[in-house]
């Protein structure tokens, strides 16, 4: 049967059974087209989870094909080689099985004599990768092979095969950084070019190789992520989203790609998928409802098929970003539930950070704190990484102030004060320099003298607090070092952009919690948002808007 006749039928067919018969009705046919049959046969019958039918290895014309390449593999064509052994990897033939050493050892007595073309040493590359144990040897001879033709030249899937190749030897100790630049720079300019799949592995590959000064590459490859994002498959969606996370990428663009893609493809993502996307929200700050209300949705008719990580994974995001879904009462409702029945298969650290989550956002899991202040569930804290630390007692510190505050029905166990902090780390990032000191300025110009007002103040509660301004019982404004007579107490919050949901008027919920925490301890809390101030020209325009901010009866009567 005439070659071109022969891929046309094939394509045509649909199971391996429709092909066998197909080959056992040909008399002769050529190794290109034995071969693939093969690779047809193993797109058919491989999924993610491997073969699906193991019984159609010992079909009779399986087995005579086998045969054939085992007999004749010094014979076949680099074409009908290199094929055949693509497909027997992907079907799992036994790597020490006389057919597949045979195909091995004839491929690497080609490639030594310097037979094989660009594409052929593509798919030698490719199956040996696949191999996962390949000769490292072996690898570099195709990487010198392949530089001795113009790098220029390279079509996209040798360039993704070489990273592979590359990634593989680097981490075998090799150095091949020289080359990786060249290709780096190659790459820059066949980016859009690139296929979903050949930027997904690109990307995983530059990851791998820590190439953190290839910024360009890196940005350009992000950039032409954004039309992909509809077709990369799950695992292709994460490594893209790991190579962001890994090198800070954050685009608007690729933000709003994920808005239309993951509310209408939730009840199909793998739950890791949806995972790496709530990670990727929650790193970057990302408050982005049309995602949240997605995957809030598919927690409540999925809980049940997730894991206990992948639970922490769906959930944490909502509390660090402060936000409630419409479907919130029905989220925390499933996750109650399955929480009674699964509490015990939870790490202590996923457990601890799932529950702290919760009351950033008012959500109190008060049927499950005597076991987290139980003594038994903290010395399992201690005994995995990173263990009692700051910040984890941080954590059980936020929550026993959480339920002595806004559950005082609570009669459970409380938290020893050993496992308490004196008081709440403060990231140097949380405070806006700037904004703070243009805040300052303000304060001095409306209240004459800088006793009138303290800053960075540390509370008995564990909070510091931004600046705060003390008042007598006639409301003026008492020097801030004085202890006796002190009617009121105002806790001005300075928020800069770094609290609140990137792009977005939305506190962080860890800011959010200490502002309701403060107010329940008996301060007036007035907060001043880098948004309301940012505007502002000149010192006398910042007093007027904190005299009407913090005190606004007296403001109202000055005008």
């Amino acid at each position: 049967m005439d070659e071109q006749l022969f891929f046309k039928k094939l394509n045509s067919l649909c199971t391996s059974k429709e092909i066998f018969y197909f080959l056992s009705s040909l008399e002769v046919m050529s190794d290109t087209m034995a071969s693939g049959a093969l690779q047809k046969i193993s797109e058919l019958e491989v999924d993610d989870n491997g073969l699906k039918n193991p019984a159609l290895l010992d079909n009779e014309v399986f087995r005579a094909l086998c045969f054939q390449f085992e007999l004749e593999s010094s014979k076949l064509s680099n074409t009908g080689l290199l094929n055949a052994l693509q497909a027997l990897i992907k079907l799992r033939i036994d790597p020490e099985s006389t057919l597949m050493t045979s195909l091995l050892s004839e491929s690497e007595e080609r490639l030594g004599r310097g037979q094989l073309t660009a594409e052929h040493l593509c798919a030698l590359g490719e199956s040996l990768l696949e191999l996962e144990g390949p000769s490292c040897a072996t690898l570099e001879q195709i990487v010198n092979h392949m530089q001795r033709r113009d790098i220029n030249s390279w079509s996209p899937r040798e360039i993704v095969m070489v990273y592979k190749i590359l990634e593989v030897s680097v981490r075998e100790g090799k150095q091949w950084q020289s080359l990786l630049n060249r290709l780096n720079g190659v790459t820059l300019h066949a980016v859009s070019q690139l296929s979903p799949n050949f930027v997904s592995v690109i990307l995983n590959s530059l990851v791998a190789l820590h190439q953190t000064r290839a910024v360009l590459l890196v940005t350009a490859l992000c950039k032409h992520s954004v039309q992909h994002v509809p077709y990369f498959t799950d695992h292709e969606l994460v490594n893209v989203l790991e190579a962001f996370l890994y090198f800070g990428q954050k685009m608007q663009i690729f933000t709003e790609a994920l808005e239309r893609h993951v509310p209408k493809s939730i009840c199909t993502m793998h739950p890791q998928t949806v995972s790496k996307v709530m990670q990727y929200c929650c790193k970057k700050m990302i408050l982005s409802k049309p995602i949240f209300d997605a995957v809030a949705d598919g927690f409540i008719s999925s809980a049940d098929r997730l894991t206990t990580d992948q639970i922490a994974a769906y959930i944490i995001p909502f509390g660090t970003l402060n936000y409630l879904p419409p479907s919130a009462s029905s989220l925390f409702r499933k996750l109650e539930t399955v929480l009674h029945t699964r509490l015990r298969h939870f790490q202590p650290h996923t457990l601890l950070n799932l529950l702290h989550s919760c009351v950033l956002i008012q959500r109190y899991p008060i049927n499950f704190l005597p076991k987290i202040f139980s003594p038994y569930f903290l010395q399992k804290l201690q005994a995995q990484p990173p263990g009692l630390n700051r910040v984890v007692m941080s954590q059980l510190t936020q929550l026993f102030l959480t339920v002595t505050l806004e559950c005082p029905f609570y009669e459970g166990p409380k938290l020893l004060s050993k496992y308490q902090v004196k008081a709440f780390p403060t990231p140097q990032s949380s405070l806006d320099v700037h904004l703070f000191k243009r805040v300052k300025t303000g304060l001095l110009y409306l209240l004459k003298k800088r006793i009138y007002f303290a800053s960075e103040v540390s509370t008995p509660y564990f909070y510091v607090v931004d600046i705060e301004i003390k008042l007598d019982e006639e409301g003026f404004v008492l020097p801030a070092a004085q202890l006796e007579e002190v009617h009121k107490r105002i806790a001005l919050c300075v928020d800069g952009q770094n609290r609140f949901c990137a792009h977005s008027h939305n506190l962080l919920g860890e800011e959010a919690i200490k502002q309701r925490h403060l107010q329940l301890l008996g301060y007036e809390v007035v907060q001043i948002p880098f948004f309301e101030i940012e505007s502002l020209q000149n010192t006398r325009k910042i007093a007027d808007y904190l005299h009407r901010k913090i005190f606004p009866c007296t403001y109202e009567l000055s005008n």
